[in-house]
Formats: C-alpha cells, structure tokens, sequence
C-alpha cells in the first residue's frame, strides 16, 4: 500500500466517501496457493482493514452478487436492497444477522426509484460470501460498521445490462452525497475467473429445481457443492476441464479503465463479452461499475491499485483498489 493513501486516510478523517474494491473467492480458506501468495493478499487485506478503522466509517453501502445461496430463479430481481440481512454461512463465511440500519436502506432505496431504478427490496435478504467474505476481511465482523446490502445480478441471466448497473450506482452515489455521513463503498466480485456455474436451460431437472429453490440444501449437499468447485479449479489448474483459464490482460485492462474512470467503456460492456474475456463470474464485475458509478457522483477521483495477481488456486483474478475524489485527495 502506497505512503500517501495510508497518510491521507489517517490525517483527512473529514472525508465523506471512500471506494475499496476487492475480488472475492470462497476458496480463500478451502485450497492452497504458493504460501508466500497466500501471505500477501492476506497482508494487503489487513492492511486495508486497518485504514478502515481509521477512517471509522459511518454506513457501509456494500454492491455483492449472489450465487446460488441466497437468491434464486423463484424470483430473480436484478437489484435488490436489502433492508433487514443475515448471512447463509456457506464456505464456512459465517452466521448471524448483519447490522444493517433499516430507516436508512429504505431511504436509499426510495431514492434509487425516484431515480428511475426499479430495485426489489428484502425484509429477509440472504448474503452468501460475495457479502460476508468482504465484510469479515475488510472490517473484522459481519456487525462490525452498519452496512447497506445492494445485490446485483451476476449469475442468473438475463442479467442487468452494465449500462443499467451503472444508473444504479449512480443513483445511490446521489443518494450517499446527501448523507452527513462517513461512507465506505464496497465492491465486492471479479475479475476474470470461472467456477462451474450450471445454466438453467441445460440443466437436468433435479438441477434446475435447487437454481429455482435451492435454499434448503442439506450439509452432504453443500459439500457436495463445494467439491465440485475445488475439483473444477484444480483441473483448470491443471489446464484441464471446463473452467476458462483467468485472463490477466482482461483483468489489467478493466483496472485501467477504472482507474481513468471510464465509465462510458465499462457502461457499454456487454454480457457475451465479459463471458467471453473473463469467464461466468466476470460478469461480477458489475459491482465495481456500480461502486464506481456511485464514486463518480462525487467529481474526479484518483485510484490507487493496490494488489493484482491471478491466483489460479482461488480461481479469482484477485485484485483490491482503492480511490477517494481528488479534491479530497489532495488534503
């Protein structure tokens, strides 16, 4: 992590906004890169959870997908709101309720469809890891700061174009700069990367019926479930399998364009691309044109990459970036 970011986070605690975004793998904790590897995305996200302390951040609006725990093809929005939350627990990513100030997420969430963002609501929103695993490395708790869950569609098409995403995001940023409030965007997805997602319009019936409903799943299935992934990974690992290889110069080239901030090129990404370069869970990467999207409604900002390897025993294109508005970078 650069001097100045950790200076300027420690000194300018007046700062309203701050952006981190960061690639999630539940694999984190189930397979094993080199050691050195493992050490130093674990570093860098300590070294993030600390300058979140210290900037002691008053809401959390946290954009995440979903995939397959919490949400399903029973009824599948492309935004949801969440205004009461609790964590599924897959992957061993914890349990619990997590804090989220209702008054303030259906706030939001009025303004968003004022906005003309038609996002659903929930009174009983599942977060799976692409939540909680963010949560637990960047803050240390599930309860930790008050957080606003935003589910965005990434695994279930038809997805939200990124275009459409990118109001999204826009609109809650309006939303946050009115807010006399410290507050932290999260992002949480990408980059490239392709675990074995089933698709509802091949899939065997007995498949299809847990894609609709699979909010029951037994302890021998989830671990069923689990192996499948690891096993996939390890055979993309291997240069064998289904999985499409992570795509570095894909990756580098998103980074780049949010670091320009690019959002009429990411806006205009399109969903056979993103599967096409970065694999099924590239489309995630919604959450970081969302984040973005929000970022941009306070002015220019400035990006500071702060870790980038493909790691492919994660299957994740693992990054973490921060940025802040520049005229408040400059304090």
């Amino acid at each position: 992590m650069s001097d100045n970011v950790g200076t300027r986070m420690r000194s300018a605690t007046w700062i309203m906004v701050k952006l981190v975004c960061a690639s999630h793998t539940p694999l984190m904790e189930f397979n094993s890169p080199d050691p050195q590897v493992d050490a130093e995305v674990r570093k860098i996200f300590g070294a993030l959870k600390q300058e979140i302390e210290n900037y002691d951040p008053e809401l959390i609006v946290l954009f995440a997908p979903d995939h397959y725990n919490g949400m399903f093809y029973d009824m599948m929005p492309s935004f949801c709101v969440a205004l009461r939350a609790a964590a599924v627990g897959d992957w061993d990513s914890g349990h619990g309720d997590l804090l989220v100030p209702e008054p303030t997420a259906l706030e939001l969430l009025e303004c968003v469809r004022a906005d003309g963002i038609d996002a659903a609501l929930s009174y009983k929103f599942m977060a799976d890891h692409g939540f909680t695993q963010p949560l637990n490395l960047l803050t240390g708790s599930l309860t930790r700061y008050p957080v606003i869950p935003i589910f965005i569609n990434a695994a279930a098409p038809p997805l939200p174009s990124c275009e459409r995403t990118a109001l999204l995001g826009a609109a809650v940023g309006r939303f946050c700069a009115r807010l006399d409030r410290r507050v932290l965007l999260i992002a949480s997805g990408g980059l490239s990367h392709d675990p074995p997602f089933p698709s509802i319009r091949t899939a065997a019936p007995e498949v299809q019926a847990t894609l609709i409903d699979g909010r029951h799943k037994t302890e021998e299935m989830r671990k069923a479930r689990m192996k499948r992934v690891i096993d996939a990974t390890n055979e993309m690992v291997q240069g064998r399998g289904p999985c499409l290889p992570l795509n570095e110069t894909w990756d580098r080239n998103l980074l780049d364009a949010f670091a320009q901030q690019d959002m009429r090129t990411v806006s205009g990404f399109t969903e056979a691309w993103i599967r096409a370069e970065g694999g099924n869970g590239g489309q995630e990467i919604r959450t970081w044109i969302a984040a973005f999207a929000a970022l941009n409604e306070f002015g220019p900002y400035s990006t500071d990459l702060q870790y980038y390897r493909p790691i492919a025993e994660w299957n994740a294109g693992m990054a973490m970036m921060t940025a802040v508005p520049v005229r408040e970078s400059a304090a």
